[in-house]
C-alpha cells in the first residue's frame, strides 16, 4: 500500500472543503472495496476522506410517497431499518444478501453506489425503483448515475449524501450468487410503480447495470410471470468470464425476472 494522508472530517461541510482543495483525494465510504485495491496497489490516492461516521449522512425518512435513506447506512441498517422495512421492503432484502456479515457492518450505501462494481446488488435496487441519487452538489436520476463498469456521473470532490427511492406497489429481487463472493452472477431486480414497470439486472452486462425495456413493456401490460417467459435476450452486450458465459447469463436473466415477478406479486420480496 502506498502512503496517503488520512482525513476524517467532522461535518460534511468539512469533508466537501477538503475535496475541493485535494480533487484528486478519495472518499471513504465503508471501503469494502477501495481498502483492498489501495493494499494490492491497484490504485493510490494522496489521500483518504472518512466521512463514515457523520451523521449528515445517516437519515432515514419515509414519506407518502418516498423513502429517503441516507448513503451512510451500513448495509445491515438497511436491512433492518423500520421505515425500510415498511416502504421498501425489497430494498431491505438487497441489502440483508449482500456479501457476508462483515461486509454488511463495513459496507454502506454511497460507497457501494459510488463504487458500481458491475456485480453489486444496489446498483439493481437504484436503477429498477428509479431513485435519485443525491449529491453534496446535484441530484441524479438512477437512469443517468451510472455510466460503466466502476463508472458514474460523479465528479471529483462530489458526495453521495442520500438516495431518495419512490414507493413502489410491489417489487423483488433475486439473484443467482457466485459462490465465494456472494456477488450476483446475474441479479435482478423488478419493481411495479403508478403506471409503470422497472426491471433491471446487475451482474451480467458488460457496461455494467441495465434495464430490460422489452421485459418492462410486457410487464406494464400484464405483470405475470407468463409476459415475459418467452422473452428473447440478446448476448451481444453480455459478460462472458470464468464464471459463466454470455449464454448462460442471459438463460439466468429470463429465470431470476421471472422469479422476482412471481415473488413481487406473492410478496417475498426475495
Amino acid at each position: 500500500m502506498h502512503a496517503f494522508d488520512f482525513q476524517r472530517p467532522a461535518t460534511l461541510k468539512d469533508a466537501a472543503a477538503f475535496l475541493k482543495k485535494n480533487e484528486t483525494a478519495r472518499v471513504l465510504g465503508g471501503g469494502q472495496s477501495l481498502i483492498p485495491t489501495l493494499k494490492m496497489r491497484l490504485a493510490q490516492t494522496p489521500a483518504l476522506v472518512d466521512v463514515t461516521r457523520l451523521e449528515e449522512l445517516r437519515a432515514v425518512k419515509l414519506e407518502a410517497a418516498v423513502l429517503t435513506v441516507g448513503a451512510g447506512l451500513r448495509h445491515s441498517e438497511v436491512a433492518t431499518h423500520k421505515d425500510v422495512l415498511i416502504g421498501v421492503p425489497a430494498l431491505a432484502r438487497v441489502a440483508a444478501g449482500i456479501g457476508d456479515r462483515q461486509v454488511r457492518n463495513m459496507g454502506t450505501l454511497g460507497g457501494s453506489l459510488a463504487n458500481n462494481d458491475p456485480a453489486a446488488d444496489y446498483p439493481a435496487a437504484v436503477l429498477g425503483l428509479g431513485a435519485t441519487i443525491h449529491t453534496n452538489r446535484r441530484s441524479l436520476a438512477a437512469d443517468k448515475f451510472f455510466t460503466g463498469l466502476y463508472e458514474t456521473a460523479l465528479k471529483p470532490g462530489e458526495i453521495i449524501t442520500s438516495v431518495e427511492f419512490p414507493l413502489p406497489k410491489r417489487a423483488a429481487y433475486v439473484k443467482f450468487k457466485q459462490p465465494a463472493s456472494r456477488f450476483a452472477l446475474v441479479g435482478v431486480f423488478v419493481s411495479e410503480g403508478a403506471g409503470h414497470v422497472r426491471v433491471a439486472v446487475t451482474g451480467a452486462g458488460n457496461a455494467g447495470v441495465f434495464r430490460m425495456k422489452d421485459m418492462e413493456k410486457k410487464l406494464a401490460e400484464k405483470f405475470a410471470m407468463e409476459s415475459i417467459a418467452k422473452s428473447k435476450i440478446a448476448t451481444d452486450k453480455l459478460l462472458s468470464d470464468i464464471h459463466a458465459s454470455g449464454e448462460y447469463r442471459a438463460h439466468l436473466i429470463g429465470v431470476l425476472a421471472q422469479r422476482a415477478v412471481a415473488a413481487a406479486i406473492a410478496g417475498k420480496y426475495q
